[in-house]
């Protein structure tokens, strides 16, 4: 068993459960925390061991790993009563939620006082990337706990960014990322449904700009889920509504201005609040199509 590395994950939802996954191996004992005992489930079939707490999961594990949905949650489960913080063996941390500076910060000074190192680690790429093992990950700690972390993250992931030794610069750097995102999905859909509106072939439409110049991600990555009408690319609405305030606030914490962001951060909150919070981020096309009264529809689903 010396060979052996006892790690715990936090968190088994949609993109926890297929990192946590790929940490399976001879040279880990896995142990895994979710208060949904069907998520646990199909980890422990395959020798994970299910912990009560995260603080049980800390008990037995040096390194611990946590992907969760909000800093609310994030912040109970790192510090609070039953929290990784009261753990007996947990020597790094890795906080792979999107939940903004001031939690990351918060939580990495509770676990230093414990001597417990926190190492900020968002992750971009969605689901499929999560599945594929194709995320991105933006670290932020010390260079020892990040060297520690370095092999069981490159097992989720295919490129890592160290961004500095200060947690926090990790989250700032996701902020980054799901701004731009954000607002290029509202942009990319409203120009889409015009041009559907006007006439245009949606699958045509799509093949140019992608041979263009406005080609994104939304538009290579994500259109085939809208034009297909499967609307399923593995997140949701509420995420990104999520996301997009929490880089708001680290805007106006910075004094940066947002106007376009702001705009765009509008449609979010009004998706979200109007039935849509657990539907796909995808499904966002079909506000635009609701308001020109046009599909962005594929020929094969004719």
């Amino acid at each position: 068993m010396d060979d052996v590395t006892r790690i715990g994950f936090l968190g088994l939802g949609q993109m926890g459960a297929p990192m946590a996954e790929r940490l399976f191996g001879p040279d880990v004992e896995l142990h895994v925390f979710d208060p949904r005992p069907e998520a646990v489930a199909p980890f422990v079939a395959r020798g994970a061991v299910a912990c009560g707490s995260p603080r049980e999961v800390a008990d037995a594990a040096s390194i611990v790993l946590a992907c969760l949905p909000s800093g609310e949650v994030s912040e109970v489960a790192a510090l609070g009563p039953e929290g990784v913080v009261h753990g007996h063996a947990i020597r790094v941390y890795a906080e792979m939620s999107t939940i903004g500076r001031p939690a990351v910060e918060r939580i990495a000074a509770g676990l230093a006082a414990r001597g417990i190192a926190a190492v900020d680690t968002p992750i971009t790429g969605g689901p499929p990337g999560a599945r594929a093992g194709t995320l991105a990950l933006m670290v932020a700690g010390a260079a020892d706990a990040v060297a520690t972390l370095r092999p069981f993250l490159e097992r989720i992931g295919k490129r890592l960014f160290v961004l500095g030794e200060r947690p926090g610069q990790g989250q700032v750097m996701k902020l980054v990322n799901n701004l731009l995102i954000a607002a290029n999905m509202v942009s990319a859909f409203e120009a889409l449904a015009m041009g559907a509106k006007a006439g245009l072939d949606p699958d045509a439409m799509v093949d140019v700009v992608n041979a263009g110049t406005g080609r994104s991600f939304v538009t290579s990555d994500m259109m085939p889920a809208v034009l297909s009408r499967r609307f399923g690319f593995g997140a949701a609405i509420a995420v990104v509504d999520k996301d997009v305030h929490l880089g708001l606030e680290e805007a106006r914490a910075l004094g940066v201005p947002m106007w376009g962001v702001e705009q765009a951060a509008r449609v979010w909150r009004f998706a979200a609040t109007q039935g849509m919070a657990k539907d796909d981020i995808s499904e966002l096309a079909r506000l635009m199509e609701r308001w020109a009264g046009a599909e962005i529809r594929g020929r094969e689903d004719g």
